[in-house]
């Protein structure tokens, strides 16, 4: 079935939010989230994907995010999720600190078994939930909500110390991805 959240036009910068199957905190340690930033450096430089901004949250991701010209941001986006789905439940499954390997694996998987487009687990949702970024009022507000996603849930006291997110680089300061500003 076709989700109502489509990309019509895929130069255009959008606001995409995808988070894990039931909000699972899969996303705690830094090395999935490194899984998350190579990705996405990856299809920079690879597939096309123009990243404007970026935060990665313990279960879920924000970008504003659009596709060079001839490229389909929607396709982008399924690689992507493809991708880092596979890599970061083998990571999950491979990692002997993981305390709670069993329950992710579990609930992934279950979630995998209600969805005939899985072969075994489900990471993400298939929807990518877009908004059009199409006046400069809607890209002011989705840019704050984004920067200020990890202070409001108090993993950072000030939006630019954020490692896995665009702040800093608003701020003055490298990140750890090339972006392009809005």
């Amino acid at each position: 079935m076709p989700s109502k959240y489509t990309i019509s036009d895929h130069q255009a910068p959008h606001f995409i939010t995808f988070a894990t199957v039931q909000w699972v905190d899969a996303l705690s340690r830094p090395s999935y989230k490194d899984i998350i930033v190579e990705s996405l450096r990856y299809c920079q430089n690879e597939k096309g994907l123009i990243l404007y901004a970026w935060c990665v949250m313990s279960n879920h991701i924000h970008l504003i995010v659009a596709a060079q010209e001839g490229c389909n941001l929607s396709d982008i986006l399924r690689d992507f999720k493809k991708f880092t789905s596979k890599k970061i439940l083998k990571e999950i499954d491979e990692n002997l600190q993981e305390s709670r390997k069993n329950w992710m694996l579990w609930l992934f998987r279950s979630a995998g078994e209600k969805n005939s487009n899985n072969v075994k687990y489900q990471f993400w949702p298939q929807d990518n939930w877009p908004i059009e970024l199409s006046t400069n009022a809607v890209k002011d507000q989705r840019l704050d909500y984004l920067h200020r996603n990890p202070v409001t849930e108090g993993l950072v006291c000030q939006a630019e110390y954020s490692p896995y997110s665009r702040a800093m680089d608003y701020a003055g300061s490298k990140g750890l991805l090339n972006v392009a500003f809005l």
